[in-house]
């Protein structure tokens, strides 16, 4: 293998990253299409996956494509990947990152907002995984990164069923690579801390909130979206190539520490 920056080339790479058009999802998108790859934005919205999609491509001068599928429900996650199979093969990199949080305490969390967030946040990489593996398996090669969070190991009051979600990415990480490493694919994680998006804004501006994340982070601050293009870009190119199965926590230092 190269020992130069080589490895982190993507060129000639295809990547689908679900629930890509804001947000974490977004910014890894752009950062995989920065490092050469050919990049699906996916959302729920087709408008608005195709808009992202053109946004990247002219920042970034690679083509990039955008889809809309229910990634919940099976049916829709095949007729989504045969699309994007008829267009570009089996991607080479899939980065199961559609998510979602609901808090709720837990003598008062509904049992139909539990079932929403285990189909949003673990159903959802488990049916991305499974259609992709097939084609994976018999090219011989590819990367699945799950993006799991602080919660994969950590707990918080009303969010029980959220920490439970990420802790199941954890273990079907750990399965992925059981079960498809000797066919020369890699299952890794990446576990976000607190990071500052639109969709933790009212967090940050929570003076707070914000002064309990930075006096719990070694690091003293929110993490940045770039903060986990780098760790993305290693897990999905061949500087990886024998990492398999690991959980990296792109936290500050938060999950290091008590």
């Amino acid at each position: 293998m190269p020992s130069d920056t080589s490895v982190f080339d993507l060129t000639d790479r295809t990547a689908l990253v679900t629930g890509s058009t804001r947000g974490i999802g977004r910014r890894l998108a752009e950062g995989l299409s920065r490092a050469g790859a050919t990049v699906v934005v996916h959302g729920r919205d087709r408008t608005a996956a195709s808009m992202v999609a053109g946004e990247i491509a002219a920042a970034t001068g690679n083509p990039v494509h955008g889809d809309a599928f229910d990634v919940t429900d099976e049916a829709a996650v095949d007729a989504g990947l045969t699309r994007i199979e008829a267009l570009l093969g089996t991607p080479d990199i899939l980065v199961n990152n559609a998510g979602m949080q609901i808090r709720h305490p837990l003598t008062e969390f509904p049992v139909s907002d539990w079932n929403t967030l285990v189909a949003t946040n673990l159903t959802s990489a488990f049916l991305l995984s499974k259609r992709v593996a097939a084609g994976m398996i018999a090219r011989g090669s590819g990367r699945i990164v799950n993006i799991g969070s602080v919660q994969s190991q950590l707990a918080r009051p009303n969010i029980t069923p959220y920490s439970a979600t990420k802790g199941g990415i954890v273990m079907l990480t750990k399965g992925l690579c059981a079960e498809l490493a000797p066919y020369g694919v890699t299952a890794n994680a990446i576990a976000p801390g607190y990071f500052a998006t639109e969709l933790t804004q009212a967090l940050v501006d929570d003076a707070e909130f914000s002064g309990w994340v930075s006096g719990r982070t070694p690091a003293a601050r929110w993490g940045d979206v770039a903060d986990l293009v780098g760790p993305l870009v290693f897990l999905a190119s061949d500087a990886s190539s024998f990492v398999n199965g690991q959980i990296l926590y792109v936290d500050g230092g938060m999950t290091a520490v008590v």
